[in-house]
């Protein structure tokens, strides 16, 4: 006891996380780490694997995009309305006022309050995809560390191989993962697929639930091997945290627990709730989490710890539908090069507008503009630089606010169809009284503090979070923390907002989230204040932060799956608990992050 009083976080995590791997999987991107690390792995959650035979295809073949819809006349008009809609709160000319003045704006001197005016990215250089061989191998080692200003002498490198295995030698890579994926050639034989779309498990007829789930574990194992240097001989000495999304279904959290012990061989394992993590990640007990990711954003209160199912809402747009706006915008305005740009057949198309979005976006008033460099990138030739003016650059992420600005209906979600063709594993356990252990005393588990009481009442996600496809973000959170229907408690969120994912980044969000939430709020609430708190860790990995303090704080242990109990059955042996009970959560101890 006298330890844990005296001990510091530091050396807390040096003794705990050096055999704790946690991991928050994500539709776009996987985030993955050491405990004892500063900051995770922020990988994109992809693979590419080679085609061969009848099913080789000259261009690239994109998996998921079967999926995809057309944009209709109708949703074409509610765009352009929402755009006249955010240009008048903004202060900048209508849609129609653009014809005349764009030429003028197109060619305005840079001024210096455009800081970032005409700085230059480093172009993407096409993924080598040939294993690597004795006569090329050195002259490559090291390449994936090297930095973006090196890639275009990458490409010749990428020549030179493929030169020098010319006479029966070249082969070619069976699978690439992460970023790799994303920027392989067209012209190349290979198939991108993505295991997690729009919140759930891609699974659809074209790309069947074994498959996802081998592709899953394909893309962990790489990560776990190439990354984190972790070789599957040791795994079992290594316990693994599990930050899931609220969007998944009980299946999908059951499948993820069977790659994480029983295919990558961890030795135990736990989940947690993105939400609860995210809190825990800032060192908060109460608040409204708002999670935007690249796909899904979901709203959800938490008091004292505790997620409230009631109050979930999950909207069905994130960070990518914002740069997918971004290029509208500007092929709207005319400001974009006459290029072939296409951010859902060509995902290093998506790729650089991400990082236009990431560096240019912002929420302020006026004209917001930007001397660009922007990339062609056509049939595996080098990549061809524009430049050119972007204006508008505020108006996508005010998308957020009004989603149909975004149309999310060109990547609809995957169909869920396939998890009710299961028997659900948990029905029959889930209203169990379940046997307390022998060596629990009455209302206490052994915890940080010695003894600390167990939330009886903790409420299980009985149901998945509603689905809001037209709410706009401040009306999503207004409607959540209402939903708790206590005036004490709807005070305390609506000052205590969280915003989490890479999007809350964007510079003037808070201020936008604050003053439209509080519009949003009816005039018959007693509510006057709103308040966007400030963040103590990155919001883009704030939930794999707080995964590290969950199992960081977790002496007890008594909320882990060992790896035999669960292929035995997915049974704690002697409690007859299955794997649903790691949503359980017992108290934890504040001083960790407060210290």
């Amino acid at each position: 006891m006298e330890y844990l009083k005296n001990v510091v976080p530091s050396q807390l995590i040096a003794e705990r996380g050096s055999n704790l791997v946690v991991i928050n999987p994500g539709s776009a991107n996987i985030r993955i780490g050491h405990a004892s690390q500063d900051a995770p792995l922020i990988i994109p959650h992809c693979i590419a694997r080679r085609t061969t035979g009848a099913n080789q295809a000259p261009r690239r073949n994109v998996q998921d995009h079967m999926l995809n819809s057309q944009v209709t006349t109708a949703q074409h008009v509610e765009r352009e309305k929402a755009y006249d809609i955010i240009a008048a709160l903004l202060k900048i000319p209508f849609l129609d006022e653009e014809v005349a003045n764009s030429y003028s704006r197109k060619m305005a001197r840079i001024d210096g309050s455009s800081a970032q005016s005409g700085k230059k990215d480093p172009a993407f250089a096409w993924t080598d995809v040939f294993e690597k061989t004795l006569k090329s191998s050195s002259a490559l080692e090291g390449s994936e560390n090297n930095s973006a200003s090196q890639e275009s002498s990458n490409q010749h490198k990428v020549s030179e191989r493929k030169e020098i295995n010319t006479h029966g030698e070249r082969k070619y890579r069976e699978f690439i993962c992460g970023e790799e994926a994303l920027k392989i050639s067209p012209t190349e034989p290979y198939c991108l697929r993505r295991p997690i779309r729009r919140g759930h498990f891609n699974v659809s007829q074209h790309y069947p639930t074994q498959q996802v789930l081998e592709d899953m574990h394909a893309i962990w194992d790489w990560i776990l091997i190439e990354k984190l240097h972790i070789p599957v001989t040791e795994r079992i000495m290594y316990s693994a945290v599990l930050v899931v999304p609220e969007t998944f279904d009980h299946r999908e959290i059951k499948e993820l627990l069977s790659i994480v012990l029983q295919d990558l061989h961890f030795g135990s394992a736990v989940v947690h709730q993105e939400a609860l993590a995210a809190i825990f990640g800032n060192g908060l007990s109460t608040a409204c989490v708002v999670n935007i990711g690249a796909q899904v954003t979901s709203v959800i209160c938490v008091e004292d710890g505790v997620p409230l199912p009631m109050t979930g809402i999950t909207l069905s747009f994130g960070g990518e539908d914002i740069s997918r706006c971004l290029l509208w915008t500007q092929r709207h305005h005319q400001t974009w090069p006459p290029i072939r740009t296409d951010a859902l057949a060509k995902p290093i198309d998506l790729l650089m507008l991400n990082r236009l979005k990431e560096s240019y976006c912002r929420i302020k008033d006026g004209e917001t503009e930007a001397v660009v460099f922007v990339y062609s990138y056509e049939e595996g030739m080098p990549a061809v630089t524009h430049k050119t003016r972007l204006t508008a650059l505020n108006v996508p992420p005010m998308g957020l606010f009004y989603p149909k600005l975004l149309v999310p209906e060109v990547y609809p979600a995957p169909p869920c169809t396939w998890f009710h063709d299961y028997e659900d594993m948990l029905e029959d356990t889930w209203h169990m009284e379940y046997p307390r252990r022998p060596d629990t005393t009455d209302g206490f588990f052994p915890g940080i503090n010695g003894g600390l009481p167990m939330w009886e009442s903790y409420p299980v996600f009985t149901s998945k979070a509603k689905k809001e496809d037209n709410l706009g973000l401040a009306e999503a959170v207004t409607k959540s923390i209402l939903s708790t229907g206590r005036i004490d408690l709807q005070r305390k969120l609506f000052s205590s907002i969280q915003l989490a994912g890479g999007v809350a980044l964007t510079s003037g969000l808070i201020a936008a989230v604050e003053d439209r939430v509080l519009h949003a709020i009816p005039s018959s609430e007693a509510i006057d204040t709103v308040e966007v708190l400030q963040p103590r860790t990155s919001p883009a990995h704030v939930s794999w932060r707080g995964g590290v303090v969950l199992g960081i704080l977790d002496f007890s242990r008594e909320l882990w799956i060992h790896r035999d109990d669960w292929i035995r059955g997915g049974l704690y042996i002697g409690s007859n608990r299955k794997y649903k009970d790691s949503y359980y959560i017992q108290a934890q101890t504040m001083c960790y992050m407060n210290s």
